[in-house]
């Protein structure tokens, strides 16, 4: 039993702590999360801009531009030790193990190259053996997949040649041109008008179903979220303060945090006119975070030990679990009951 709970986890990040040490002083980006994405499996990480939801993707890849340092704690993916890893091993694992499609295709694809070129180069990276015809063979094939047609027309057309739509369709054949076993897709909806973005999410779905592959879905539009993803992990100032299967956060949120987040999202199923209420205060300024719980100073429902202690996390649900004081309190009148 114990050897198929292993078997399922595909990824497992284990205290990360990634910080940027700049000239004014040290920002800790991702200060210490924990999380498993399993096989087959989508995972949600949301929270405003600035939370650390790219660093820690970034980090995981090996992308993590200077000076930003990995300080602390592991990754692991199929029981290897990701950060132990040489450059060289690096340049392997991305693309052959795990692929990453960022936010906007036009800055990410070379202008100069035709998108067969470019395609057949991302291939003939990983795979030094195959050979051109083959390779644009399975370029071709590729471009089918994610639903380009006239393939042959569109492998000899430069990127601007393309709607955005398409351009997200290509960096995501890019991404699985070489089979990965887990994709980090970065925001990739969020330049798209929303038929395209629900016309990508289906092909993401799609896509997922047939390779079983498992997904890191970066985003803060938690539609997208409710869409897509089994289970979400919410980041506030580099910290993860909830984690839970996705319809737990969405109908019983815990943290005040997430409460706000689903408060400040405009609802289909609203009965008349409501007003969208956003979360109040700035967010923390990461070269002096508080001593407390980072949320403490915007938090409506803020105790004196919010702003002195970090709150440890308490379980709420079957694979739900939240850092927060209120939460701990409930709990401790629960035992005394």
């Amino acid at each position: 039993m114990e050897q198929n709970k292993k078997a399922d986890k595909l990824l497992e990040v284990r205290d990360l702590q990634v910080s940027f040490f700049t000239p004014a002083g040290e920002v800790k980006a991702v200060n210490g999360i924990s999380y498993d994405v399993n096989y087959n499996e989508v995972m949600g990480v949301v929270g405003e801009s600035g939370s650390g939801k790219s660093v820690e993707a970034y980090s995981i890849i090996g992308l993590l531009q200077n000076p930003g340092k990995v300080i602390g704690g592991s990754i692991t993916f199929e029981g290897q030790d990701v950060l132990a890893k040489t450059p060289a091993e690096m340049v392997n694992f991305r693309g052959n193990e795990v692929a990453m499609i960022f936010q906007n295709p036009m800055t990410c694809l070379n202008p100069v190259y035709t998108i067969g070129n470019q395609l057949v180069e991302a291939l003939k990276a990983h795979d030094k053996n195959i050979s051109k015809e083959e390779a644009q063979k399975r370029a071709m094939e590729m471009l089918e997949e994610v639903g380009i047609n006239n393939v042959e027309k569109r492998m000899k057309q430069y990127p601007h040649e393309l709607s955005g739509g398409m351009r997200q369709r290509v960096m995501i054949a890019m991404g699985l041109i070489c089979h990965p076993q887990l994709l980090i897709a970065d925001e990739p909806t969020t330049a798209l008008d929303v038929t395209i973005q629900a016309q990508i999410l289906d092909l993401m779905k799609d896509l997922q179903k047939k390779t079983k592959m498992g997904i890191i879905f970066i985003t803060h539009n938690l539609g997208v979220v409710a869409d897509i993803c089994d289970k979400v992990s919410v980041m506030y100032a580099g910290r993860i303060v909830e984690q839970g299967p996705v319809d737990d956060i969405f109908y019983e949120p815990a943290h005040p945090y997430t409460k706000g987040l689903l408060r400040s999202m405009p609802r289909v199923d609203a009965e008349s006119y409501e007003r969208l209420i956003p979360i109040e205060g700035t967010p923390v300024d990461m070269l002096n975070p508080p001593e407390g719980c980072p949320f403490a100073p915007r938090c409506e429902h803020c105790m004196k030990i919010c702003l002195k202690k970090m709150p440890p996390y308490v379980e709420v649900g079957e694979k739900h679990r939240s850092a927060c004081w209120l939460r701990v309190q409930e709990l401790m009148g629960k035992e005394e009951n």
